[in-house]
């Protein structure tokens, strides 16, 4: 079975995960971010990727903290839980409606981390949530899953629905990419990954 723990404390954070990468999409959240919380559990209810995760921060400074600590511990257990990626499909990528938004997103579980993001919103906050934290998050991840992450954003005016469909597409690439499809292989001409 495809699962991982990572603890991380910091003075800014503390926080613990579980994964399992072959769920069913359960998930208890807590972040004590709403906003953010309601994105992870979109998140984990499209990937089909089981998590656990309680995070306690530094709040009464910003939610920027938490959201990149919470972004650096998801991509580490991901990567944790991925192994030697014996077997996953590697590569998938999707364009996601969800009403007004259209997100492209793309992803190679390549093992270099790189991150391209076109993503603007025309207001700086949904409800409290700042919307850059999305890049912030999404940036923390790929980094320590070391994948390659492209997200595009095609059109769209409402920011909630934009970032919704971030989390969305990204879910079901990951979703995709982590499939297991090349059954005792690894999907490289260098036999690693």
């Amino acid at each position: 079975m495809r699962t991982s723990v990572v603890k991380r404390k910091t003075y800014e954070t503390d926080i613990e995960v579980e994964i399992n990468l072959d769920g069913t999409g359960k998930n208890s959240i807590r972040t004590e971010i709403g906003f953010f919380d309601h994105m992870l559990c979109t998140f984990s209810k499209h990937s089909g990727i089981d998590i656990k995760l309680n995070c306690s921060g530094d709040l009464n400074v910003d939610y920027h903290h938490s959201v990149e600590d919470v972004g650096i511990v998801i991509g580490e257990a991901l990567f944790k839980a991925l192994g030697d990626k014996t077997g996953i499909k590697r590569f998938s990528n999707v364009i996601l409606p969800m009403d007004d938004a259209l997100i492209l997103c793309a992803i190679d579980i390549s093992g270099r981390p790189y991150f391209s993001y076109n993503v603007d919103f025309d207001s700086k906050t949904i409800g409290k949530f700042e919307t850059e934290l999305v890049e912030v998050f999404f940036n923390s991840l790929t980094m320590n899953l070391k994948a390659n992450l492209h997200m595009v954003k095609i059109y769209g005016f409402n920011s909630h629905h934009i970032a919704e469909a971030c989390f969305k597409s990204f879910a079901l690439c990951l979703k995709d990419a982590i499939s297991l499809t090349n059954v005792g292989s690894i999907p490289s001409v260098k036999g690693c990954i």
